[in-house]
């Protein structure tokens, strides 16, 4: 999904985006690290595995459905649900991106 992001608002418009779906989530999960914007790009995410891996699973996957909840939403509002939800279907198939359609609608 970085990928196609990426290749939509560049490495530092991902950046941005990534930093601000984190920071707006620890306002629910204190305890997940700041984005590291200066990291490799093959470390793009270690600091989130880092967090995640150091809490109970209910309490890491109620985290990552946030950050990704809230990276879509901010992603849509960018850049319109339309291609958002092409992006979606295009990383994960077409499952993912009809829930996300429905996350869209639920708000």
């Amino acid at each position: 999904m970085a990928i196609q992001i990426i290749s939509i608002v560049g490495e530092g418009g991902f950046n941005s985006l990534y930093a601000r779906s984190v920071f707006l989530t620890q306002a629910s999960f204190p305890w997940l690290a700041p984005a590291d914007l200066s990291s490799r790009q093959d470390q793009r995410f270690a600091q989130l595995k880092t967090s995640l891996a150091g809490q109970t699973p209910a309490q890491a996957s109620a985290a990552n459905s946030l950050l990704l909840i809230t990276f879509t939403d901010i992603l849509a509002t960018l850049i319109g649900e339309p291609l958002t939800t092409c992006i979606l279907r295009s990383a994960w198939g077409n499952d993912a991106s009809d829930s996300a359609g429905k996350e869209f609608t639920n708000e």
